[in-house]
């Protein structure tokens, strides 16, 4: 902890008031123009015959108030280091997929039927309050991919952009790879112990030229996991022809290649198995990024002006 001086050093300039006026004529001296100030302080400028230790009395309270009052608006301060956050040592992606398709309106969510744009952001708001000590990166992705929120400890902060998203911000189609792809781009430089993506998708790959797979094979390369999430009620293999059904299969494909996990999120069970696998990757304890911030302390010269005021008025009133 080390002393950082004063918000507003120019208020000191005012210290010297007291000073400034000794050096102007009392009233009555001379017969020409003169400052005229109350009794009290008049006490300050040292003007008025006093003597003993009622003189040191006068003088000392209006002089020590006027310090005290000049400081506490001079803004003292510390400058003091930010306690380090605990940190896990893991690296998380969030690709959330949103798509046209999220606009359906056949989604379970704890017994309540609801779209699925409503049942990612349920799910993945809830997920990413649960990473506290994880460094979240947010990836949004439709016919195109883009990081909507970078590389942060503050989940917080994650799960406003994730309730805020908004379907066609990215386009209508699904492009798995792309987000994939810009998610490894993203996890390339880490040095974490841990690094994983989390994709969330309700619907089937069918935007740009990388096949999902290939893209899991490269992640694999990379030391990168990532875990999928099939968003939808009904997959390609029990839909029956219905269009919008996801393609669990392509997903838990990408899931096993990268060495991830695939699940399935119909209740908010299925999230909280998806938690507890994360948690159990390798992750280094540690303490997250220190800052340093400023203590204001001109509370206490302003309760030490308020104290000598009172006193004054009390020696007034007894006089």
């Amino acid at each position: 902890m080390s002393v950082s001086g004063f918000a507003d050093p120019l208020f000191l300039l005012l210290l010297a008031v007291p000073l400034l006026a000794r050096l102007l004529p009392e009233a009555g001296r001379d017969g020409g123009a003169a400052l005229l100030v109350p009794e009290g302080i008049g006490a300050l400028l040292g003007q008025g015959a006093a003597s003993g230790g009622r003189a040191l009395w006068r003088t000392a309270l209006p002089l020590l108030l006027w310090v005290s009052l000049i400081t506490a608006l001079a803004g003292p301060r510390l400058l003091v280091p930010n306690p380090a956050l605990p940190v896990s040592g893991r690296d998380l992606v969030i690709a959330l997929d949103l798509s046209g398709s999220m606009v359906r309106e056949d989604f379970l969510i704890d017994g309540r039927e609801v779209s699925r744009l409503a049942a990612l952001k349920h799910v993945a708001t809830r997920f990413v309050l649960g990473r506290g000590g994880d460094r979240v990166t947010l990836v949004i992705f439709g016919s195109r991919a883009y990081v909507a929120s970078p590389p942060s400890f503050d989940v917080q902060a994650v799960a406003t952009a994730i309730e805020t998203a908004e379907i066609g911000i990215s386009g209508r189609a699904t492009g798995i790879s792309g987000a994939l792809g810009l998610a490894l781009k993203r996890l390339g430089q880490s040095e974490a112990t841990s690094r994983v993506v989390i994709l969330l998708s309700d619907g089937v790959h069918n935007s740009g030229p990388v096949e999902p797979r290939d893209a899991a094979r490269l992640a694999s390369e990379q030391g990168v996991r990532v875990h999928t999430i099939a968003m939808g009620p009904r997959d390609l293999t029990n839909a029956g022809g219905e269009r919008d059904a996801v393609d669990a299969a392509t997903l838990r494909a990408i899931a096993e290649r990268s060495g991830g996990t695939a699940f399935r999120v119909r209740t908010t069970d299925d999230l909280l198995a998806v938690a507890e696998e994360i948690d159990r990757l390798e992750a280094i304890s540690g303490n997250g990024p220190s800052a340093l911030v400023y203590r204001p302390l001109w509370l206490y010269p302003a309760l030490l002006t308020l104290g000598l005021a009172g006193l004054m008025v009390w020696r007034a009133q007894r006089a």
